[in-house]
């Protein structure tokens, strides 16, 4: 599957910051992780600090796939609103889940402070009411988190004004969120990884799992076999070939950096900032002065109409961006466009299949996939090292 165009920031930016060799040899493991991305990489560490021995294979090359493209933003929201996710799954598992994506994001920041790459950030996270009609709802969302202690402010359109510079009749202003160099941290991890014995492979592509009873047989494209007695799934939107059925639902999101910007740009705090319509636009600040711009996706998953649709999406994004921020000159530097997945109620599928008890698979479908992959590495060592978590039903296939 071809998740992204070329070159995204990240990749150019950083290079090659790890090499790995491909699988060739027969080997015998207690977990084979399939997939070195953001997700594999966090599973990884979190195995690794329990004394599992881990095995990790990618078809390509480390952090090479949506990893490499991702805008790095960490936010407990997810994209399905709190108000709306209490009526799909229940108000304690959408406030559990909120609350879960809260305390991810402090472990990222804690777990970022080892590995210089990350470039991890607190930065608080606004989200404005992109019509006069979202206010309602969006007074709505304000006081469910601040009922469940989420620490946010209430801005009406002068406050917006104040802080943004731009006209907007309110907003939400969260103090917990941030953002982070995912490709840096993976490679980071990984390189932890290594010195805690697990082994990396990568242009190592799996072919054929076959289920035994108490053990899984991997068989690589070069006929190499990995025997492990457990296996998690963890290459992102490809993952729905070792699914019975598609889980998930593939849209394009494509992505812009500008060339360095003068020092003060002009909004509060350096905030994530994203908006209530659907699709949503989402920006925020990166290093050297730059600015990310995400969003105008699109509902289809071809990597050719996503080439054909780039240039005039960049335009778009600049657009979008210019009617916030008129004062700030932004000339496109860096463009790219990848995959993106959501589900039936904005949450990801962390755990077992019901009907393979040796496979695991961590789907952290949505616009903050980082913040889902932290809370299915946790589950998953839970569940691995046979402790109780009890999250794991909000997340399971079944549910």
């Amino acid at each position: 599957m071809d998740l992204r165009t070329d070159y995204p920031f990240w990749l150019l930016d950083k290079g090659i910051l790890g090499t790995y060799p491909s699988l060739e040899k027969d080997i015998a493991t207690e977990v084979a992780i399939v997939g070195a991305g953001i997700s594999g990489a966090l599973i990884a560490w979190q195995l690794c600090k329990a004394g599992i021995r881990c095995v990790m294979v990618d078809r390509r090359h480390v952090g090479m796939g949506s990893t490499a493209a991702t805008t790095g933003l960490l936010q407990y929201e997810t994209d399905v609103p709190l108000v709306e996710l209490s009526a799909k799954v229940g108000d304690k598992n959408a406030a559990d889940s909120y609350l879960l994506c809260s305390k991810a994001i402090d472990e990222l920041g804690m777990l970022s402070k080892k590995f210089h790459h990350a470039e991890f950030a607190r930065r608080p996270s606004f989200q404005y009411a992109s019509f006069k009609k979202d206010v309602s709802a969006l007074k709505k969302e304000y006081t469910l988190r601040k009922a469940l202690g989420l620490q946010l402010d209430w801005l009406d359109r002068e406050d917006v004004k104040s802080l943004y510079g731009f006209h907007k009749e309110a907003g939400l202003l969260s103090k917990q969120g941030a953002e982070v160099n995912a490709y840096g941290l993976t490679h980071g991890i990984l390189a932890a990884c290594r010195k805690m014995g697990m082994e990396v492979y990568d242009h190592t592509n799996i072919e054929t799992i076959r289920h035994q009873r108490n053990r899984v047989q991997l068989i690589t494209t070069d006929q190499h076999r990995i025997h492990a007695r457990k296996v998690i799934i963890a290459c992102g939107y490809e993952s729905g070939a070792w699914l019975p059925k598609r889980v998930d639902t593939l849209f394009t999101t494509y992505a812009i950096i500008s060339e360095p910007v003068p020092e003060k740009m002009g909004w509060h705090q350096r905030s994530l900032i994203w908006e209530t319509a659907r699709p949503y636009l989402y920006l925020r600040s990166a290093g050297n002065h730059r600015i990310i711009i995400g969003g105008k996706d699109d509902d289809f998953s071809s990597a050719h109409k996503r080439e054909e649709a780039l240039p005039r999406k960049v335009k778009e994004l600049e657009k979008a961006f210019s009617r916030l921020f008129p004062h700030i000159p932004f000339k496109t530097d860096f463009r790219w466009a990848g995959l993106f997945a959501g589900t039936k109620d904005g949450l990801p599928y962390i755990g077992q299949l019901p009907q393979r008890k040796h496979l695991y698979f961590a789907l952290g479908f949505g616009g903050n996939g980082i913040v889902f992959s932290q809370i299915a590495a946790t589950l998953l060592r839970d569940q691995l090292t046979g402790k109780k978590n009890r999250y794991a039903d909000i997340f399971r296939f079944d549910r």
